[in-house]
């Protein structure tokens, strides 16, 4: 995908949520199912890099299942978003950053968990789907994991339903689509289908220990699939 489609894509996606952050919240208030199975792999203290963080609902899942133990850092493009979880996060040991998927490097780390959640869908471009996912596994410790999750929105039909056409004059890749929001104020996202042999390679551009995929979540609780990597203690 070329530099100024990506760009172009990014910006849409920055745009929605710019529009939709209250409708979005709203939307977004209650932890997802699956990361219950993160809590067998997870011991106190530890320190959490949750990349794309929104309104910071993974960190209160984790302070409230593990205790005071989590230090949690989010990222995020969207202030309105990073405010609410400035909000919901209050009284817990957080550290809360601006963040652009195209223009701003990751925290060097490392950290005990980092979390991929609700992000890689909007990634434009499988290289930099990849490249991500590689840079993501050099932040996490030894013994430390890794988890990240894909949307399976080309799956059923209520979110097929929801795909519009692409404009004239903007070239995109195999499984992108441009859909509606449903909810509050109208807008437009960009969004990738990770199919399972692209989940697979990016499971194999981070170079760890797979220790489990699974789906969950939704209404038919398959609607993301998850996978957890664990670093080499010794690495």
């Amino acid at each position: 995908m070329d530099e100024p489609t990506v760009r172009r894509l990014n910006d849409l996606n920055r745009q929605f949520y710019q529009i939709t952050a209250p409708d979005f919240d709203a939307s977004r208030a209650e932890p997802w199912p699956g990361w219950e199975r993160l809590l067998s792999h997870l011991r106190a203290p530890l320190s959490v890099l949750d990349v794309g963080c929104g309104n910071g609902r993974l960190g209160v899942f984790l302070a409230e299942r593990l205790g005071s133990g989590v230090r949690y850092h989010g990222l995020d493009s969207a202030p309105a978003l990073l405010d609410r979880a400035r909000a919901a996060l209050a009284g817990t040991d957080v550290r809360l950053d601006a963040w652009d998927l195209l223009d701003d490097p990751l925290p060097d780390g490392p950290y005990d968990v980092v979390a991929l959640f609700g992000v890689l869908h909007h990634v434009p471009g499988a290289d930099r789907r990849r490249a991500l996912l590689a840079d993501l596994a050099a932040r996490v410790a030894p013994g430390g994991l890794l988890a990240f999750a894909a949307w399976r929105f080309y799956e059923f039909d209520r979110f097929r339903s929801r795909i519009v056409p692409w404009p004239d004059g903007i070239t995109v890749e195999p499984g992108d689509h441009l859909l509606d929001w449903r909810r509050g104020t109208p807008a437009l996202r960009y969004c990738h289908h990770v199919d399972e042999a692209e989940h697979a390679a990016l499971v194999a551009a981070t170079g760890l220990t797979e220790l489990e995929t699974y789906c969950a979540d939704g209404r038919s609780h398959d609607l993301n699939r998850y996978t957890l990597l664990r670093r080499d203690p010794h690495d």
